[in-house]
């Protein structure tokens, strides 16, 4: 066995400023080393980066690869590595693994379906719709990153899970908390998501979050359910927040559009927007269980593991078929079915209801921000006009 090449010269979670138009040469330069490279990791150390997509679906599928952060290196700092609590502390979907993790999913997967999230098409397309329509009507140019794309995908996991939506104020200023550096800010900012999602697991609740209060398995504690609420909260609103900025900034590139709605187009700009700006560039730090060989590449045990997800969609070389935008394998994203309706309706009421929309600068004055990490990037304001 051979080990993978060393990128020292590569920092794949340093902070990033460039336009929209730029492409990130770091993807390109992780991929240009092999199927399988090391950097060196935030927490330190070092830490391996799957760049092919076959091999990639391997390790997202194997069993010897595992989520739970009790496999990280010993000494990592939780903070600098960005980690949850470990499986034994904090069961959820994004630290467990197996049998438990098989379980958790079972209680989460038929409230998030696909026949699920249809039936749910019109509200999503309503609540788009009147935001959109409050905004218009304030302000001749809107930047739809300082508000809209925060406030609209909070409004509907809160309205989906049964939790009163005059809490989406709240919401919302935690979601800006969670990335503001400011000491303690992050602890309180999931402090008052997780109570947030409190609201929803009451007797008299309707909504999702009671469902899920009744699915799953008995011997989960009231603090793990408001755990796995706030996880829903706050992977669904971040990783949502991001993609709407590039799909509308893509949607209205062109200047105002006049023709009729267009489902075929719309799954094809959300798939296309997902597959260049992926939410999540990379997966959630995984570890090996022992050592173990990928692709000739020998990983000792308690190896930090990585898949280039945007590189991997972006290879000019790929084959036709599905992108790693949500991941692949047990932990394949368990909201892509609400993201891509949120990001559909928000394109089809541009389209039908703003037909004159355009954006108030060049498309290519965009520019798009990370914060590092394995943060994706966002665009720093999108200022349009939606009446044109």
């Amino acid at each position: 066995m051979r080990n993978a090449p060393h990128l020292d010269s590569i920092d794949p979670f340093a902070p990033t400023v460039r336009s929209i138009t730029e492409p990130d040469p770091v993807h390109a330069a992780l991929r240009a080393g092999g199927p399988i490279v090391q950097v060196d990791a935030p927490a330190g150390g070092r830490a391996w980066i799957v760049t092919d997509g076959s091999l990639a679906r391997e390790v997202l599928a194997d069993p010897r690869v595992a989520k739970d952060p009790a496999f990280a290196p010993p000494g990592w700092d939780r903070d600098t590595a960005g980690l949850e609590q470990t499986a034994a502390e904090q069961p959820s979907l994004t630290t467990l693994d197996g049998p438990e993790h098989a379980d958790l999913r079972r209680a989460h997967a038929p409230l998030l379906n696909a026949k699920r999230i249809r039936e749910q098409s019109d509200r999503v397309h309503a609540i788009a719709r009147k935001l959109l329509t409050e905004l218009a009507a304030d302000r001749t140019v809107v930047d739809l990153m300082a508000d809209f794309t925060t406030r609209y995908p909070l409004t509907v996991l809160l309205d989906l899970l049964g939790i009163p939506l005059d809490r989406v104020d709240r919401a919302a200023d935690a979601c800006r908390r969670m990335f503001s550096g400011g000491p303690g800010e992050q602890g309180r900012a999931i402090g008052a998501l997780a109570e947030l999602a409190a609201s929803g697991i009451g007797d008299s609740g309707q909504g999702l979050a009671a469902e899920l209060r009744d699915r799953v398995p008995a011997h989960t504690t009231r603090d793990q359910l408001q755990y796995h609420l706030f996880g829903l909260i706050f992977a669904g609103q971040l990783t949502t927040d991001a993609a709407l900025g590039f799909l509308i900034a893509h949607a209205l590139a062109d200047g105002p559009h006049r023709s009729s709605v267009d489902e075929g187009r719309i799954g094809e700009l959300v798939r296309e927007t997902l597959r260049q700006h992926p939410p999540a560039p990379f997966t959630l730090w995984r570890f090996t269980t022992t050592e173990i060989e990928l692709a000739g590449t020998r990983l000792p045990a308690r190896a930090p593991v990585l898949v280039d997800i945007q590189g991997i969609n972006t290879d000019p070389t790929r084959s036709p078929g599905p992108d790693l935008a949500f991941g692949a394998g047990p932990h394949f994203c368990i909201g892509a079915q609400l993201a891509q309706l949120e990001l559909s309706a928000v394109a089809a009421v541009l389209r039908s209801d703003f037909p004159d929309a355009r954006l108030a600068i060049p498309f290519t004055e965009l520019q798009q921000t990370s914060i590092g990490g394995l943060q994706g990037s966002r665009l720093t304001t999108l200022p349009a006009t939606l009446h044109g």
